[in-house]
């Protein structure tokens, strides 16, 4: 059984990975929330959701486009990069999705939030 009462929260552009990554840290125990951050007309937005660990997630264009068919192009995901700016400066850990599964994504999550257990935000 997890010990870890931390909230996790992620961000990220739009397929980057939030959903699988939040689903599968609650299938192991942990309390993680999606932050729709990059949809939010607020740059604060994420604050809301008052985090104690924050995740930033993102991939380029061209690797959205891979993962899912999306009506949109590289104008769109700089607005989405641009409304992210402070939940990226703030986040506890930044993770480029690009080359990586998505096993790999909650690999290097659980290590960081096993890295930094029983820490506290100053």
């Amino acid at each position: 059984m997890l010990t870890d009462a931390r909230r996790i929260g992620v961000v990220g552009n739009c397929v980057a990975g939030k959903s699988t990554l939040v689903e599968s840290l609650k299938s192991l125990g942990y309390q993680a929330v999606n932050i729709p951050q990059e949809h939010s007309v607020s740059p604060r937005f994420w604050r809301r959701v008052n985090p104690d660990f924050l995740v930033y997630l993102s991939c380029t264009l061209e690797v959205a486009r891979s993962r899912r068919k999306i009506p949109w192009g590289q104008e769109r995901l700089d607005e989405q990069w641009a409304i992210l700016t402070d939940a990226r400066e703030h986040a506890d850990m930044r993770i480029d999705t690009d080359p990586l599964e998505k096993e790999d994504v909650v690999k290097l999550v659980l290590a960081e939030l096993m890295a930094t257990a029983g820490t506290t935000k100053e």
